[in-house]
């Protein structure tokens, strides 16, 4: 028998919930509609209305079931809340039941933040294959690469079957093009498996512009009056819509058992009412999931230090941390002198902009909003940072898609991916970078039409933000991102990582994961927060030592191409790029491109 007594954090307000072995209560809120039917594989039902613009029936069904609403003009509208769908966003529905799925790995609790390094990954692209059940069988992979988490790019269900899954529309559904719901059960389960994180992108700041139909019946789940660069943003004041993502959260930690959600552009998140959205998430998500390890991360323009700022006791009431661009957008500059769109910013103090990144986690002025218990200077710790030297934007939004192995010296990316994986913020690395893959990454999609053409118009102005166009190339070279081709040459090449270069660059990734976890992991456990000291050094040279409780973790990098003095190091190297006894007697030279990291009790 079903478990009727099940926590009610996992049952949605909005859609399709079992409440009894063979009964489903079916809910929609449309506020616009005066009348609105289910029809449940072919049978129309009358739905009853009720306080504050909600619709709700119970009808005897089973999974597999397929169902829609029919609104009171005759339009068929998928459920918003949908967890799987038959074909398109914008067909029917299908009815799930989450209980159904026997999990294996049932003591699983997650992994201690200090503890992740992350691998982001597209699922379409990850293997041949491009789905869930394909992608289970390279995590082994990734296991053995030393990776302690996965974040894999948004999957729910949005226009088309190709695309980097920004723009869904059903927030609840895996996009079939992927797999099934238990499919995806599976990819968590397995990875739980193997001692593995996982960790899901989300979009709560805006809808796909196709195939969302929400306006239709409910034209109050949007402020047209403050947009966002991708449409009408969400009004998180009405208490419907609130649950609607509230839920979603609660869904995929819950029913799909993620570690953790990183939340895209949550500056575009505006919310007027008290609690801010962003705070009332985390709450309930940290109070649900009490007994378990689950990390929440904001990728955030207004680099608001007071969303990852921890309290006295060194703990974090809302995100764990935050994507840190700046550090990229810096050492993008010094590694490539690339200084078009984004970069710009960061073309007149490359090094000292490096440098605040580094210690501070942000380089621009943040912009502070009142949303956090905790003063905006509280104390935020180096493990409040998700570094990466490049993610799916910084590759997939360039004119070509270029990795930055095809751009950047080897002795060079090898120094920068050494300091990516030794300093105290969480590393994260693009699929296929642990061994270095050459492979570009595209932007693509699936649509049709005038939206098609504005995203081929759109693709120009991304492509000058990062980095431009090559010598010799035009706008006219650009590829097409709606040509499926595109998509076809964003796959993994895993080919290259059984060749002699890539077993090398994977044996360099496992012996920084281990370096890692022995020398740097243990010092991130406390809850004491690490102060930091810089050196002023000769440009090309970043120097800095961060006090811990029991050590003290000393960075020495010279990213010029010659040999710079560097501050003399006091402890023992856990990683050098050269053999201590090549500087001088108190470690004071460095040849270029070169590291030290060492650790000093």
């Amino acid at each position: 028998m079903r478990e009727t007594t099940a926590p009610m954090a996992f049952r949605k307000s909005w859609g399709a919930n079992f409440i009894k072995d063979d009964v489903a209560r079916f809910s929609l809120w449309a506020p616009d509609e005066a009348a609105v039917d289910l029809v449940l594989d072919g049978i129309t039902h009358e739905m009853r209305r009720l306080h504050g613009g909600w619709f709700e029936i119970s009808a005897k069904a089973r999974a597999g079931n397929r169902y829609w609403f029919q609104l009171s003009d005759g339009t068929a509208v998928a459920d918003p809340a949908s967890s799987a769908q038959e074909g398109e966003a914008s067909g029917a529905s299908i009815l799930v039941d989450h209980s159904a799925y026997k999990w294996q790995s049932t003591s699983w609790r997650g992994r201690p933040w200090e503890e992740t390094i992350i691998s982001e990954l597209h699922i379409g692209c990850f293997t041949g294959e491009g789905t869930f059940r394909a992608a289970i069988e390279r995590l082994p992979d990734l296991a053995q690469a030393g990776f302690t988490a996965v974040e894999i790019m948004p999957v729910a269900q949005f226009p088309g079957a190709r695309g980097w899954g920004y723009d869904g529309v059903l927030h609840y559904a895996p996009h079939n093009a992927y797999g099934t719901p238990d499919d995806l059960k599976g990819l968590v389960d397995a990875a739980h498996s193997l001692g593995l994180m996982v960790l899901l992108d989300v979009v709560y700041n805006h809808f796909g512009p196709e195939q969302n139909h929400l306006a239709r019946y409910a034209s109050h789940f949007f402020n047209k009056d403050r947009p966002t660069p991708w449409g009408a943003s969400i009004a998180f004041e009405e208490d419907a819509v609130r649950r609607y993502f509230i839920e979603n959260a609660l869904y995929w930690l819950g029913d799909f058992r993620f570690d953790g959600l990183r939340l895209d552009a949550t500056d575009q998140i505006r919310d007027t009412s008290k609690p801010h959205f962003l705070v009332a998430l985390a709450h309930e998500l940290r109070q649900t999931f009490a007994g378990r390890e689950i990390h929440l991360v904001v990728e955030d323009a207004h680099r608001r230090r007071s969303l990852v700022a921890r309290d006295a006791n060194g703990v974090r009431p809302l995100f764990d941390a935050a994507w840190n661009d700046d550090l990229h957008n810096a050492l993008h500059v010094i590694a490539t002198g690339e200084t078009n769109g984004h970069y710009r910013r960061f073309a007149e103090d490359p090094w000292g902009d490096l440098l605040a990144a580094m210690t501070e986690g942000v380089a621009l002025r943040a912009k502070e909003d009142d949303l956090s218990p905790l003063r905006a200077d509280a104390g935020v710790p180096p493990q409040a940072s998700v570094n990466f030297l490049q993610n799916h934007d910084q590759i997939g939004n360039r004119a070509f898609g270029e990795r930055l192995v095809s751009l950047v010296k080897e002795e060079r990316l090898r120094v920068m991916t050494a300091m990516l994986m030794l300093v105290p913020q969480i590393p994260l690395l693009f699929m296929g970078e642990e061994y270095g893959e050459t492979q570009p990454f595209y932007f693509f999609t699936d649509y049709e039409g005038e939206i098609a053409e504005a995203i081929r118009l759109g693709r120009r102005g991304e492509a000058e933000n990062f980095g431009g166009l090559p010598p010799g190339r035009t706008v006219e070279d650009l590829p097409d991102p709606l040509d499926a081709q595109q998509f076809a040459e964003s796959k993994l090449r895993w080919s290259r990582a059984a060749s002699p270069a890539g077993k090398r660059q994977l044996a360099f990734t496992r012996e920084l994961a281990e370096i890692r976890e022995r020398h740097v992991v243990p010092l991130l456990a406390g809850t004491a927060l690490p102060q930091y000291r810089t050196f002023p050094t000769e440009e090309g040279v970043i120097a800095i030592e961060w006090q811990f409780e029991e050590a003290l973790l000393e960075l020495r990098v010279n990213l010029s191409e010659e040999t710079r003095i560097i501050p003399a190091i006091r402890g023992q190297p856990i990683f050098a790029s050269e053999a201590p006894e090549s500087s001088t007697a108190s470690g004071n030279e460095l040849s270029g491109p070169g590291i030290i990291v060492a650790v000093a009790r």
